[in-house]
């Protein structure tokens, strides 16, 4: 998905509430800064060390994008890039 602005301010905050609510709760501002970088120069994030429960992430990105007025057509994939992203993995119950 190639992000407007507010799209991506959209996703970091999706980022930070996912983090907040995950398993160990996190601060995504925080793992960003403290980020080592691998050789090609990207910071790792070690993401899959949380874990957050599938609807509570669902919930959590329809929040996000009801409050950043995501636009329906692009809904699906402001999902499927969070999803993609560096999200915490899911739980499933």
């Amino acid at each position: 998905m190639r992000a407007s602005d507010k799209e991506e301010k959209a996703m970091i905050e999706c980022y930070r509430r996912l983090f907040k609510e995950s398993t160990p709760s996190g601060d995504f501002d925080k793992l960003v800064a403290n980020a080592k970088l691998n050789k090609e120069g990207r910071k790792v994030i070690p993401f899959m060390d949380y874990e957050i429960e599938e609807n509570v992430m669902s919930n959590i990105i329809d929040d996000v994008a009801d409050e950043f007025k995501i636009k329906e057509n692009r809904r699906d994939a402001f999902r499927i890039s969070i999803y993609l992203g560096c999200s915490p993995k899911t739980k499933h119950l």
